[in-house]
């Protein structure tokens, strides 16, 4: 009986896709602080990676056909993205707080890269394992 990378990984190959998603929100909204009337966005993390786990094993690609590619993680297109409620309001309708932008960015940096270097421990593992080391 084999090990499913499912199982070997856990959460955290979801987690660094739905992270590096989260990046990209933090960081658009980093670079609109100076524009007016800008919104900024963002996601709870916790309820898209639940959602992401669930439909990661829920929907099993069918392929009809052996070149056919299979799917490479949670699908992002379809998330709703929230509005962030400002501590000031600015005078232009801006509502990016750049020090809470760059505290966010920086606080799903570090857990991203938390999940890669768990990933690298898991494959480097099963690399020895698989040697017989």
């Amino acid at each position: 009986m084999g090990i499913g990378f499912d199982r070997a990984f856990g959460i955290h190959d979801d987690a660094v896709a739905v992270r590096a998603y989260r990046a990209q929100v933090l960081a658009s909204n980093m670079a609109n602080a100076d524009t007016p009337h800008y919104k900024a966005r963002d996601f709870d993390f916790r309820s898209v990676l639940v959602g992401a786990m669930n439909d990661a094993r829920a929907s099993r690609l069918n392929s009809t056909h052996a070149r056919h590619v299979a799917a490479a993680g949670p699908e992002m297109d379809g998330l709703e993205l929230l509005y962030r409620v400002p501590h000031q309001d600015s005078m232009d309708g801006n509502t990016v707080d750049p020090h809470i932008e760059q505290a966010n960015y920086m606080n799903n940096a570090l857990r991203y890269q938390a999940s890669l270097r768990f990933l690298d421990g898991k494959i480097k593992g099963l690399l020895r394992a698989i040697r017989g080391e």
